[in-house]
């Protein structure tokens, strides 16, 4: 079979049409300066087009060396088709790509995580903010200049979040690092110098002060999902996630059991955590039982449970800057001004967890029955108004 039939130089004499170098090589020209190098081969009986890139990018020689190689595959008994695509995902799994690293990072650190990171809070700063752009990078090419330029849209707006995804992405840098993989371990580190402070003001959430609750709880009377769930929100000091998702098994002998893993903070607690429930807190749960679906003692109106938004809403729409999130903060603030509390009882009456590891291994107590008497006092508080003082033994 002839070849070699074309020249660098008459290539660029015809216009639209295809023209055979030989063997099989042709080049498709769509115009004058335009065109893409193929090679017909036949494969296990099968006719088939194989690419060899663009001209002129490719060259006449440098097709004829492509169509030459992968002739001798073809000798060999190989498809050529398919041992290029081999070469190419066997090139990319050697780059290492930071998209396949932060997942695997994300992977060997989910058995520590809540709830098994399946509510993918840990990765998706990461998923949001760098993967797009950084994704399909190799991680060993990864540089504080890249990190700056991808974090710097949200330094300033979201810096909570961009904080998170530039801590994370240094996870994944170390990772990469076990692995074995050459990378800057000091990429993170040195961005957060390029970026520098953010100017974001953090804000606390807004709280109603603790003498302006009871009028508040008060007004939650009709009974239903919301005001309900609000009411026990208010007389426990939880946060809204257990209390969206109490389930009636949670309640034992007057006392709720959140698991640990429902519990910001207690990722790697071995034990759940106890609330005790004042009279009023049960009287609450009582006429909850009334809206129970699915075991929820707080569903919403067309599946699954109430939502965080819908507490919100409806402080929102009564005018109040105040969250329901807040509470937490009247109640801390109640404790401190309105009770002689150790810190302690206090902490542990928001699911905070006090002292050092060392500490927590002597003091074996969540102070159970001192926070039961103050849930008591906090309902009086928020059912009579009573500004009084309370005076505990012992704490």
């Amino acid at each position: 079979m002839a070849r070699n039939k074309l020249s660098s130089r008459g290539l660029m004499a015809p216009a639209e049409g295809k023209y055979c170098d030989g063997a099989g090589l042709w080049l498709a020209k769509s115009d004058q300066k335009n065109g893409k190098w193929f090679l017909r081969i036949t494969v296990h009986g099968k006719r088939r087009e194989m690419g060899l890139g663009p001209w002129p990018a490719v060259s006449l020689a440098e097709a004829r060396d492509k169509a030459d190689a992968a002739r001798r595959e073809l000798r060999e008994g190989r498809d050529p088709i398919r041992e290029r695509q081999k070469r190419r995902v066997e090139a990319q799994r050697n780059l290492h790509l930071f998209r396949d690293i932060a997942h695997d990072a994300f992977e060997a650190r989910r058995a520590e995580l809540r709830g098994g990171g399946k509510a993918g809070r840990w990765f998706s700063p990461l998923e949001l903010h760098v993967l797009p752009r950084l994704g399909h990078v190799p991680v060993s090419d990864i540089t504080q200049i890249d990190l700056r330029d991808c974090l710097a849209p949200i330094w300033h707006t979201k810096s909570e979040t961009a904080r998170k995804a530039l801590t994370r992405t240094s996870i994944c840098l170390e990772h990469a690092a076990a692995l074995g993989i050459d990378v800057d371990l000091q990429a993170a580190k040195k961005a957060r110098a390029l970026l520098g402070k953010s100017n974001a003001i953090a804000r606390n959430i807004p709280s109603l002060p603790w003498q302006e609750v009871p009028a508040f709880y008060g007004s939650l009377d009709d009974g239903s999902v919301t005001h309900l769930a609000l009411r026990l929100l208010i007389l426990t000091g939880v946060r809204s996630k257990p209390l969206r998702f109490l389930r009636e098994e949670d309640l034992e002998n007057e006392v709720w059991v959140i698991p640990a893993e429902q519990v910001k903070g207690r990722k790697n607690a071995t034990s759940d955590f106890r609330v005790p429930l004042s009279t009023e807190a049960l009287s609450v749960i009582a006429e909850a039982r009334r809206h129970a679906r699915d075991g929820y003692l707080f569903p919403s109106l067309r599946k699954g449970v109430i939502s965080d938004a819908t507490m919100s809403r409806l402080m929102e729409r009564r005018g109040m800057e105040a969250r329901p999130h807040g509470f937490r903060s009247s109640l801390r603030v109640w404790l401190a001004e309105a009770t002689d509390a150790s810190h302690e009882v206090a902490e542990t009456m928001l699911g905070h967890i006090v002292g050092s590891a060392v500490e927590r291994a002597y003091l074996r107590t969540d102070f159970l029955e001192q926070r039961r008497v103050l849930l008591e006092r906090w309902a009086s508080h928020l059912t009579l108004g009573s500004n009084s003082p309370v005076q505990l033994v012992g704490t």
